[in-house]
């Protein structure tokens, strides 16, 4: 199967929230509008926990998923993030956006409870199982404490559904053993201020928070990267994380929602418990948004 279709620049979408918590519709197109027109993204990443999807209901998560087909198209590829430790939701998500018909689906690895790997590939194959889509596996230890090592994303790997990896890690040990073990099988990078070093390992994109408001300057070190121009790849990755230093320290997803506010995008707020920004913290992200991305 050709998977090159799923390769390059994926923004994590963001989600658009009123002050209630509700899922603010307008906000979320003009976010993905944004990322299209804008940031000129490959794809959309949906459902992820840049989308705060671990705070949603079923009905919810089903809601944006439908609004995000809805708005897109198929102006770029979709991605749909259906992991749960409830199995059952995950399956019932991912029949839902394969029927509204997303290129492709992903699965954090179950956590929270401390699953034996029989139970996490189990987990797996039921949901890849239940659908006719291609799965991406969801490596994420730090937020979900489950590390696989190569043999075990191999016997992953096995279903020839699961097309690959979102490697969301800093050991790139394991992403180097990982490529060389797997070359047809697809990774991307999860995290933004590593980027560079992911695709020198020949990675196959990557997939990232801030690309919804620096998308323009990954798809620059992504293509230089790809030309073998390194040097010149540094220097915006040096940039790029001073710009994701200075969003961390701010918090992150609202800072991300308030440049994107000042980017002419409808963001709204965070769900709660996730605070809101103080004035200060909004005040900060204007000062960002001027000394990075203008």
């Amino acid at each position: 199967m050709d998977n090159t279709d799923l390769k390059g620049i994926f923004s994590a979408l963001l989600i658009s929230f009123d002050e209630n918590g509700h899922i603010n519709e307008q906000g979320i197109r003009e976010i993905i509008r944004h990322n299209i027109d804008k940031m000129k993204i490959d794809g959309l990443y949906v459902g992820g926990s840049t989308g705060e999807n671990f705070m949603l209901s079923t009905e919810e998560k089903k809601e944006i998923f439908r609004i995000a087909k809805d708005e897109v198209k198929n102006d770029v590829r979709l991605i749909a993030q259906v992991g749960s430790i409830n199995v059952k939701e995950a399956v019932e998500l991912a029949k839902y956006v394969t029927e509204l018909g997303y290129d492709a689906i992903s699965a954090v690895t179950p956590f929270y409870y401390k699953f034996s790997f029989s139970e996490i590939k189990e987990y797996y194959n039921t949901i890849v199982n239940s659908c006719n889509n291609r799965m991406i596996i969801y490596s994420i230890p730090f937020l979900t404490n489950v590390n696989m090592d190569v043999s075990q994303f191999g016997e992953l790997l096995e279903n020839k559904n699961i097309i690959g990896i979102k490697f969301t890690a800093a050991d790139f040990f394991l992403l180097e053993r990982t490529r060389k073990a797997f070359p047809d099988k697809l990774l991307w990078a999860g995290f933004d201020e590593m980027m560079l070093p992911a695709l020198s390992l020949n990675v196959d994109g990557a997939i990232g928070s801030t690309f919804n408001v620096n998308g323009i300057r990954a798809r620059q070190i992504f293509n230089l990267a790809q030309e073998g121009k390194f040097s010149e790849a540094l220097e915006l990755q040096h940039i790029t994380n001073d710009l994701i230093e200075a969003i961390l320290n701010n918090g992150l997803y609202s800072t991300l929602k308030n440049i994107l506010e000042e980017q002419g995008v409808n963001a709204g707020y965070c769900r709660r418990p996730m605070a809101s920004s103080t004035p200060e913290q909004k005040a900060k992200a204007k000062e960002i948004y001027q000394k990075y991305l203008v």
